[in-house]
């Protein structure tokens, strides 16, 4: 099971790399106007969503858009020592540092965690995705254990290379509710 979960994480991680710069900046936009769209964007007060880091669908722009609407925009903090997350509040840009990996984070001192009872909408990331809203992350588990006890929507973001037909599933795996992708894209699917 963790070798075809490693297998296909390089299948797609290859695939991924070799979407030009304009491409990613064009299906990252369409994505992101799909979910504007979306009635669970629509109906969401708090947001809760990764920064962004390449070869993920750009959510610097989905950020931005949840503050124009006044929503309430919060980012995940992980915690190695017990592999487990939080969400915490972010307002700026410059509430971010970089942590392990060059992920960015929020500074605590200057955010402020947020309960999962609280967040309407998780945008969970993730690398390769079904039909049916099972994924296969970049391998820490963090959004797995924190899906499991979260009520509200969940949606993923995905380029038309990270669909696959069919994932190997463990029993802890949590679908989503929604995969966003771009429509019509053939040239990506070879």
């Amino acid at each position: 099971m963790k070798n075809e979960k490693q297998m296909i994480r390089k299948k797609i991680m290859d695939k991924l790399a070799k979407i030009e710069k304009p491409q990613y900046e064009h299906d990252s936009y369409e994505i992101a106007q799909l979910l504007f769209q979306d009635t669970l964007w629509k109906e969401a007060n708090t947001i809760a969503v990764t920064i962004s880091k390449s070869p993920e669908v750009d959510t610097y722009q989905i950020i931005r858009k949840a503050w124009e609407e006044g929503k309430r925009v919060v980012i995940p903090k992980c915690l190695p020592r017990n592999k487990e997350m939080v969400f915490r509040t972010l307002t700026k840009f410059n509430q971010l540092e970089s942590v392990y990996y060059g992920l960015l984070e929020p500074i605590e001192a200057v955010t402020r965690e947020v309960p999962a009872k609280e967040i309407d909408l998780i945008i969970v990331p993730g690398l390769a995705f079904s039909k049916n809203g099972y994924r296969i992350g970049f391998g820490g588990g963090y959004y797995d254990r924190y899906l499991a006890g979260f009520a509200g929507q969940t949606v993923s973001l995905a380029f038309t290379p990270q669909l696959v037909a069919e994932l190997p599933i463990e029993e802890h795996d949590i679908p989503v509710n929604k995969i966003i992708t771009v429509k019509n894209d053939e040239k990506m699917n070879e």
